[in-house]
């Protein structure tokens, strides 16, 4: 029987077996996985991943907003950007074309809240705004993973999701927008139906919530 992960648990980084036991896992169900070191890593690997000129929309996240590669994306030229473009965009008539440009990128960029060692993916959101891309609009995913993220079986990533990463994000609306966040919507992704469309990126450090 496993043990129940602490709540004060889920901000340490996985050991290196535990990593490698969800890779595989991951692996095993149609994603690509691989294992980088830190945040530097990752940014080089991204700039690999996505050709110059591609569409693509970073999912709201703590994770690309502290490693730069939110940045890089959004402000670099090198790519088409899809987030300041919808920033930019009226919410009351325009609202239609905002849902199709977030939905069907050619990448959508983003993280997860947490990734199971029996290989699944979790998403919580508040919005949804950056689900239908996860779940299969985007012609690719790529998503960053903190090694504090990796967790052993679904049951213990929802509590993840409730007993760490809500309040952590509720506190961060309720300073920047002045009202607290819900898990309104909920994605588990258990497999890859098109095998290299999903990428994941598990750091060996752990970042973001």
């Amino acid at each position: 029987m496993t043990t129940p992960i602490p709540a004060t648990r889920f901000a340490d980084p996985a050991p290196a077996e535990h990593l490698e036991r969800a890779a595989d896992a991951l692996a095993a169900h149609g994603f690509t996985v691989e294992i980088l070191d830190d945040v530097a890593a990752a940014r080089a690997r991204v700039e690999d991943l996505i050709p110059e000129g591609a569409s693509v929309f970073t999912g709201a996240s703590e994770t690309l907003r502290l490693s730069g590669i939110e940045a890089d994306i959004n402000t670099s030229g090198r790519y088409d950007a899809v987030r300041p473009r919808v920033l930019a965009m009226d919410r009351g008539t325009e609202q239609d074309e905002i849902r199709r440009l977030t939905s069907t990128p050619d990448v959508i960029m983003g993280s997860v809240h947490a990734v199971t060692e029996t290989g699944s993916l979790v998403v919580a959101s508040g919005s949804g705004s950056q689900l239908p891309g996860y779940a299969g609009g985007a012609a690719r995913a790529i998503w960053i993973v903190g090694a504090q993220k990796v967790v052993p079986d679904l049951p213990t990533a929802l509590r993840r999701v409730e007993e760490h990463c809500l309040p952590l994000e509720s506190a961060r609306t309720q300073a920047v927008h002045g009202w607290p966040s819900a898990v309104n919507r909920l994605l588990v992704l258990n497999a890859e139906a098109r095998p290299g469309r999903g990428t994941v990126l598990l750091l060996r450090e752990a970042i973001g919530f």
